[in-house]
């Protein structure tokens, strides 16, 4: 079920857009959890209940971007699936790979490709992201997105632990 649209790192399950040297951006977050879930399972208590900040930012996004042709992408549904396959969309993303330790999604578009891999390696589970732009605009796109992108990571990892901790 491999993809050949992405890069998989040497010597581990992460897919990128290219080796990181290549990369215009490149965010890699880890935590331990006390139990392993799989990537799916991860998505679903992460958005389960976005942020009021993260859908605010989705709002400005879209309304800066549209301007200059990108679609829109609303953000999250708060939807949880159990199972997932190639091909499909999960929220705005193209499901690109999907099998128990690894989720690649991407979105693609004129100005820049992203691509987020979800992974899962006994208790440790990792986010992480890789983005290359195509012109100015997503260049310009990517200076505001880039720092935000590390911090919104970073809670979605935080939210998680905190959640499952609590169970």
């Amino acid at each position: 079920m491999q993809n050949t649209s992405f890069f998989t790192l040497p010597n581990t399950n992460i897919h990128t857009l290219g080796p990181i040297a290549e990369l215009d951006f490149f965010d890699k977050q880890t935590i331990l959890l006390e139990e392993p879930i799989s990537p799916l399972e991860a998505w679903g208590i992460i958005m389960a209940r976005p942020s009021p900040i993260l859908e605010l930012a989705f709002r400005i996004r879209d309304t800066i971007s549209s301007r200059f042709g990108v679609k829109k992408i609303g953000g999250f549904s708060n939807t949880s699936p159990k199972q997932i396959a190639v091909g499909e969309k999960l929220d705005f993303f193209l499901v690109e790979y999907a099998s128990k330790d690894v989720l690649t999604l991407s979105e693609r578009d004129s100005h820049l490709d992203v691509l987020t891999c979800i992974t899962s390696v006994d208790n440790q589970l990792s986010i992480t992201s890789s983005v290359k732009t195509h012109n100015v605009f997503g260049r310009a796109y990517m200076l505001p997105v880039a720092p935000a992108h590390k911090l919104i990571v970073h809670s979605f990892l935080k939210r998680l632990k905190m959640t499952l901790d609590r169970t």
